[in-house]
């Protein structure tokens, strides 16, 4: 059986938990669930970190004890989770018994080692990231993430050796070159490393601080928070008693945010070396979700809550939106406008249209029943060939944690069905009496939304559970990559229903958002007044490009890929005015429900609007940076 065991951050319960929490754990479900998908026995931890200074000053500031304070925001925690279909294996608290006894274990155990010493220390430290920060670490004197000035502090404490293996993990990390993913995020630990290790303090006295875990050969400390934190990995899994703990132990991958690259890119695999263990697999890192322009933190007072996103729009569209919008390992900006929008112009317009029309025809002409496929024709393979092929592409997205592009591979198979759609016209296959071929079409799209049902689940599961429901087949048995690819799995004659639509369109009072499906407008446009009716026809929409190349064989011509919010192909004849380096990042001014036309052998699916004079050509862009997708009007 092959394994897998998957963590997120133990979350700090100085706060109730917020959309950086949410996405967190929601890509660790769905890496989760993808894994089950394919065969692996999973195990998936998460849960609460409670020790520390700030809960002492949280739980006081509420009146509360550490106790009662930690026990009321864990619980917040676990309640939030399933609201986001999130399925953990074990949810564990840094304030059981048990973890306390590894604690202390490990504790002892580097002590007798000699890799744990005692000294006097002095140095600024943040009361927020509770560690002593270096000058080198702060902006304009300031804590970089808390924005406050650290507090000069000298005491005695208890210090673990970091420089004994500095150059091992400088060596392993150059060896294992995806130890750490991104890239980029490897690159910034071996820096710090270059700099040199201080040794870590890993104690405060219990004149400061109580609430923590006693060093268990000396009475007046508490462990320092982080060292405590990071021992979860193990003693979630049953670290040292359970013989179970090495098998998931050598499967071992961590889901972190940036703001905490540092302990678990360089404490922890020193730790893990110094207690003789072999260390994780593999960190993996993303960035931050920002509301408006600045980092979502509770210190900074903008988070948004997930409960009440759920609320508003729906677990499967949160988890789909927050998987699809940010590229994991860079920052991303949150706004409930590109939620509406993408979801919208994704799920609805597109997923969801495809599924509605498809059952709602094989309820009107095949009386709710699968149908027998007529002979196989060019056209129905190709379709499939394609399905399948996005199918194989998702899945390697997916193993390299890139959500954001296998979802685009898999929207755009959804875009080839429902051109599949368009092209083989049910309804007049239907009229004409041709039932043989009327057959094998609503069979290849039934097929299709099969496939796309199950490998969707990952990332909406209680949408992909429904639409397996509404095709007369069992999630439980469903639910495997394998058979997904195995296409012809439906049986003729097998009872089927529409059900309700997957994903209604959203509607917000201050958003009109673009429907995807208005009336194409006039290619070419006289030279004479027009209604307002006939403006409202074109939809205009901001378009920013995220990447652009020469179409081969043409001096005019750039093929551009553009999100608005969904990414498409533009063909533009601007190659003389502008260089593909030069238009990455710039938003433009796109007309988004033009008919598709083939140039040069590319679909271009829209139009970049220009302004041309004496002195050439220049691109109409807004005076200032707006969500893509954003109408123009």
């Amino acid at each position: 059986m092959k394994r897998f065991y998957l963590t997120t951050p133990i979350y700090y319960v100085n706060a109730e938990p917020h959309l950086g929490h949410a996405y967190t754990t929601v890509v660790a479900d769905t890496v989760a669930r993808w894994k089950r998908l394919q065969g692996y026995e999973v195990f998936f931890l998460t849960g609460t970190d409670e020790h520390g200074d700030k809960i002492v000053r949280a739980a006081e500031a509420q009146g509360l004890t550490p106790r009662e304070y930690v026990d009321r925001i864990a619980e917040k925690f676990r309640q939030t989770w399933p609201l986001l279909h999130i399925q953990y294996t074990r949810f564990i608290r840094t304030t059981e018994p048990n973890h306390k006894r590894v604690v202390q274990h490990v504790l002892q155990f580097l002590y007798e080692k000699g890799d744990i010493s005692f000294g006097e220390y002095e140095g600024l430290y943040c009361f927020g990231c509770e560690r002593f920060l270096t000058r080198k670490e702060l902006r304009d004197g300031l804590c970089p993430d808390h924005r406050t000035p650290p507090t000069p502090l000298r005491e005695s404490n208890y210090f673990f050796d970091l420089s004994r293996y500095q150059d091992w993990l400088i060596d392993h990390l150059q060896k294992h070159s995806d130890f750490i993913q991104p890239p980029g995020y490897r690159e910034e630990v071996l820096g710090l490393l270059r700099e040199g290790l201080e040794p870590l303090c890993i104690s405060r006295p219990k004149s400061r601080l109580s609430w923590g875990i006693e060093f268990p050969f000396d009475p007046n400390y508490v462990t320092y928070v982080w060292f405590d934190a990071l021992l979860n990995y193990l003693s979630g899994i049953g670290y040292p008693d359970d013989p179970s703990w090495e098998k998931w132990w050598q499967v071992a991958e961590h889901i972190i945010a940036k703001d905490i690259l540092k302990p678990h890119a360089i404490y922890w695999p020193i730790m893990l070396r110094a207690l003789g263990l072999p260390v994780y697999r593999r960190l993996h890192v993303h960035g931050y979700w920002n509301l408006n322009q600045a980092k979502m933190s509770k210190s900074l007072g903008n988070v948004v809550r997930p409960g009440d996103l759920v609320s508003r729009y729906g677990a499967d569209r949160v988890r789909y939106f927050l998987l699809r919008e940010m590229a994991f390992g860079q920052d991303a900006e949150f706004s409930e406008e590109a939620l509406v929008l993408r979801t919208n112009a994704e799920l609805a317009n597109d997923f969801g249209n495809l599924v509605f029309r498809t059952l709602s025809m094989v309820g009107k002409y095949c009386q709710g029943r699968v149908p027998v496929p007529g002979e196989e024709t060019p056209e129905d393979r190709t379709l499939k060939e394609r399905l399948l092929s996005a199918v194989e592409n998702f899945a390697r997205e997916m193993d390299n944690f890139r959500f954001h592009l296998g979802l685009n591979l898999l929207n755009e198979a959804v875009r080839e069905a429902n051109r599949y759609v368009d092209h083989q016209a049910p309804w007049e296959l239907n009229k004409k009496g041709k039932q043989d071929r009327l057959g094998r079409v609503l069979y290849t799209l039934l097929e299709a939304l099969r496939v796309l049902a199950v490998v969707l689940w990952p990332i909406i599961p209680r949408s992909s559970e429904l639409l397996l429901g509404n095709l007369g087949l069992s999630p439980a048995e469903e639910l495997s990559l394998e058979r997904a690819l195995a296409w012809g799995r439906l049986k003729p004659g097998q009872e089927v229903q529409r059900g309700k639509a997957l994903f209604p369109r959203l509607e917000k009072p201050s958003l009109e958002v673009p429907d995807g499906e208005k009336d194409s407008a006039e290619e070419k446009v006289e030279e004479k007044t027009y209604p307002l009716e006939e403006f409202k026809k074109w939809d205009l929409r901001v378009a920013e490009v995220v990447a652009a190349e020469r179409v081969p064989g043409t001096d005019r011509l750039l093929k551009l890929t553009v999100r608005c919010p969904e990414e498409r192909t533009v063909v533009a004849g601007i190659a003389e005015y502008y260089r593909p380096e030069e238009l990455v990042g710039k938003q433009v001014v796109l007309v988004a429900n033009l008919k598709p036309a083939r140039i040069r052998g590319v679909l271009s699916q829209g139009m970049i609007l220009a302004a041309r004079d004496a002195k050439g050509l220049r691109l109409l862009v807004p005076e200032e940076a707006v969500t893509p997708g954003a109408e123009v009007g």
